[in-house]
């Protein structure tokens, strides 16, 4: 059964657009995931946009099921809440959060999916992947037992990373 959908794709720095796809039929292991909330990242995703992730930084700045390359053209992203469509019976019709870019349906492994709990709408659980960059930052960081930490920048990252390091003793 062919299925189609549409993904945004960055052309040229500046310049955007809707592209169609043919999604490929899910092999066994594999999930249809049928997009309900793609987010955008203020951070990243503006300077990919506006074409200045420096060359020395393509590898790193490169977002999973990425396609294309830096400057572009280019097909970027990685906050995708979706309803599995196909695959594993466990994971039919459940809400799963992938680092997916902005597509209307794609075709992933099933472990690049991650399940959201029933009460967790889809509009927040897309947050997700800020929350795992905050996470990130202070694996990064390694603050210790007693350490007085300062965050700088109230955004989505810096006010997750404040909510998590004020749990921190």
């Amino acid at each position: 059964m062919q299925h189609d959908a549409h993904a945004f794709w960055l052309r040229e720095p500046g310049s955007g657009e809707i592209r169609a796809v043919t999604l490929p039929d899910p092999a066994p292991g594999d999930v249809l995931v049928r997009t309900l909330r793609s987010g955008i990242s203020r951070g990243s995703e503006t300077l990919v946009f506006r074409g200045g992730v420096p060359p020395d930084q393509y590898a790193a700045m490169r977002a999973p099921f990425q396609e294309g390359d830096f400057p572009g053209p280019v097909k970027y992203g990685y906050l995708s809440v979706g309803a599995v469509e196909e695959g594993p019976v466990e994971l039919r019709g459940r809400t799963v959060f992938c680092l997916y870019p902005h597509q209307t349906a794609y075709v992933v492994p099933a472990g690049a999916v991650a399940v959201v709990p029933e009460d967790v709408p889809p509009a927040r659980a897309v947050l997700a992947g800020t929350v795992e960059t905050a996470v990130n930052a202070l694996w990064d960081a390694g603050p210790l037992l007693g350490d007085r930490v300062a965050v700088v920048g109230a955004g989505m990252v810096g006010c997750c990373v404040a909510r998590l390091v004020s749990r921190f003793p």
